[in-house]
């Protein structure tokens, strides 16, 4: 009867605390959502090679971000920017994007990362001239720094773009910066 009582106490013990295991690292989440708005400042194209004559120095517009973080190290962001301000002749331009983000490092409340993405470009050309959607690869990193657990500034993110075989024998490449601030959702 001794013997069984231990062995009941011991295996209680066990579960009680893999039980208080299970629940406690329940309670970390890895997985967020953050979801925000960005202003950004774009040159159209890097004027290597000029499509047409000389126009506006940059485009201006607004966006949407998502980020996904499902740990540390695997980490998703799409983005979508409308770029439709100082426009020369009624050029402009759109993105939809999406890729992987990656932690450079971390320090206090700033977190530096790079990013990779794939989407679409949709332009407009200067004059109504014509209008189009090409592939694009944007290619950048930022800064993001937690303002609260819920509130994060996007305090700069540069990206440069990559719209190959814009034309048959021309790629444009614009660039340009944002900033924004997103909700942790989830």
């Amino acid at each position: 009867m001794k013997r069984s009582a231990v062995i009941l106490l011991v295996l209680s013990v066990a579960w009680l605390s893999a039980k208080a295991q299970v629940v406690e690292s329940a309670e970390v989440r890895t997985f967020r959502i953050n979801a925000g708005g960005m202003a950004s400042g774009f040159i159209p194209n890097d004027g290597s090679q000029p499509l047409y004559g000389t126009g506006a120095n940059y485009l201006v517009g607004v966006g949407t971000y998502v980020d996904l973080h499902f740990t540390h190290w695997i980490q998703i962001e799409g983005e979508a920017r409308w770029l439709r301000f100082n426009q020369y002749a009624g050029e402009n331009q759109d993105n939809y994007l999406i890729g992987p983000r990656v932690p450079v490092v971390h320090f206090g409340r700033a977190d530096v990362y790079g990013k990779a993405m794939v989407g679409v470009g949709k332009m407009t050309f200067p004059n109504k001239y014509g209008y189009g959607t090409f592939t694009a690869l944007a290619f950048g990193g930022g800064v993001d720094y937690r303002l609260s657990r819920k509130v994060t500034l996007r305090a700069v993110d540069f990206e440069y773009q990559d719209w190959p075989k814009f034309l048959p024998s021309v790629s444009i490449h614009p660039y340009g910066v944002s900033v924004g601030m997103s909700y942790r959702v989830f």
